[in-house]
């Protein structure tokens, strides 16, 4: 898919090759859109990847002294889901990052990459179209920054340059007064592309809504705001007529086309539901009530890799793989999966989908459960990785592996690594977890058996022993 893949250490490095090789390169994050794209063709012409994520203090999320927060580049989904900083003053914002994808999808995709994809129907894009988001963007010309709003042009396009990295993405903390959720319509409750999204903020001062953010995702090109509806807003209190109309409007502003997850009509009334739910929680104050207060993230990175600059396949890929140092000096044109399978003859990992949506090929990546079909293979280089062969300490099976045998959550066994690799690491994160932290950290995972009672009866079973 790739011919070269070197890692950096530092922006300037990263910037340096960027200029160098324009659009032949492309920045490596997560990677969980760009191996697809790359794999089905949508980005032609790209030969080089340049991996930033040990790069140190990219990954922050921070306020500065004018209330500005910021989000570094290889801020994930997790990191944001997680922030206690975001989740008390971009509240929309983590409650959208923590709708995106799984834990595992969520440990390796980035707010980053969500925003240069530009997908109308990406998650995190609207609540940050509602937050007043702005980018920085840098390149060896130097750094411009431009709000959210001029940075799409049209249905996955920017006006980001080929040797231009995002470097920083900021916007105002809410205030006191201000509150913010965002609802998302898809067809399942995990793993699922918006039908409809929309972010909700709302300024409200003496019972009175002062101003008003709504903005929807996947009804038009790009991200759109709800000019009218929000206009409507102002100086209303919020009654059953006022949400009402305020939602039809919301619904009148949308753009819509048929495709094959919903016809257009069908998402205009969506919309409505939508902004209609969002206000009715905001004026009740019950926003935050189906959200966790700490989400299932699936495990923390592991600090220090001490990684120098790397380029590939000018040297081999040097890793730990179940506490063995392993040196593989071919497979880095791959994925981590077929490295593991194909290269490593480690064939407990399996291959469901490829592309991110079974959790069959779960493998933990420097502490974190991560899909291996969306992680390149270069990427396992200096990194600690586990694999189900991994689990077992001593010739005794891992508490996990006892229970699927005790209770029969084994059943045609394909989906079972990925099941138990996502149940071990639960068990790391909280001991004793209850049926709905099991059912979050299952929500990459899919069994084509549909036998998921037992699988979760005997993650229960395994956190009472």
């Amino acid at each position: 898919m790739w011919r070269q893949y070197i890692t950096v250490t530092a922006v300037e490095e990263a910037v340096r090759i960027l200029g160098e090789k324009g659009e032949r390169a492309r920045i490596v994050a997560g990677a969980t859109d760009l191996i697809l794209e790359l794999e089905r063709g949508v980005r032609r012409g790209v030969d080089t990847l340049i991996d930033i994520t040990r790069v140190p203090e990219l990954d922050r999320i921070r306020l500065d002294e004018a209330g500005t927060l910021h989000l570094g580049p290889l801020v994930t989904h997790n990191n944001a889901a997680a922030s206690p900083l975001l989740r008390s003053r971009a509240f929309p914002l983590a409650r959208a990052a923590w709708e995106v994808g799984a834990p595992q999808i969520r440990n390796r995709a980035t707010i980053a990459g969500n925003l240069i994809t530009a997908s109308p129907a990406n998650d995190t894009i609207t609540p940050l179209m509602a937050l007043d988001a702005s980018v920085t963007l840098l390149s060896a010309r130097g750094a411009r920054s431009l709000p959210l709003r001029e940075f799409y042009t049209g249905v996955r396009k920017t006006v980001m340059q080929a040797d231009e990295i995002l470097v920083d993405i900021s916007f105002p903390a809410l205030k006191e007064t201000q509150h913010g959720t965002f609802i998302k319509m898809a067809l399942r409750r995990a793993q699922a592309i918006s039908i409809v999204n929309a972010a909700v903020i709302l300024d409200i001062r003496a019972d009175t809504v002062h101003s008003a953010a709504i903005t929807l995702g996947a009804v038009a090109p790009t991200i759109l705001h709800a000019l009218e509806a929000e206009k409507w807003l102002a100086g209303k209190d919020l009654s059953e007529e006022a949400i009402a109309e305020a939602a039809r409007l919301a619904m009148q502003a949308s753009r819509p086309i048929d495709d094959i997850r919903a016809s257009a009509a069908y998402r205009r009334e969506l919309v409505r539901v939508s902004v209609l739910r969002a206000l009715q929680r905001l004026r009740d104050g019950t926003e935050r009530n189906d959200m966790p207060e700490q989400p299932i993230v699936l495990g923390q990175i592991a600090p220090g890799l001490g990684i120098q600059n790397s380029e590939f396949p000018m040297m081999p890929i040097e890793t730990s793989v179940n506490g063995r140092k392993m040196t593989f000096a071919t497979g880095h044109e791959k994925t981590l999966l077929r490295l593991l399978r194909e290269d490593g003859l480690l064939t407990g990992t399996k291959e469901g989908c490829a592309e991110g949506e079974c959790g069959a090929c779960t493998v933990f990546l420097d502490g974190q459960a991560v899909m291996a079909c969306l992680v390149p293979a270069p990427r396992a280089h200096g990194a600690e990785i586990v694999t189900v062969e991994g689990l077992a300490a001593d010739g005794q099976l891992h508490p996990v592996q006892e229970a699927f045998i005790r209770h029969g959550a084994v059943q045609c066994g394909y989906c079972t690594p990925g099941f138990i690799m996502s149940g071990a690491k639960l068990l790391e994160e909280r001991p004793h977890p209850t049926q709905n932290e099991i059912q979050q950290a299952f929500s990459g995972n899919l069994c084509r058996c549909t036998g998921y009672y037992k699988i979760i009866e005997a993650v229960e079973s395994a956190g009472r022993s």
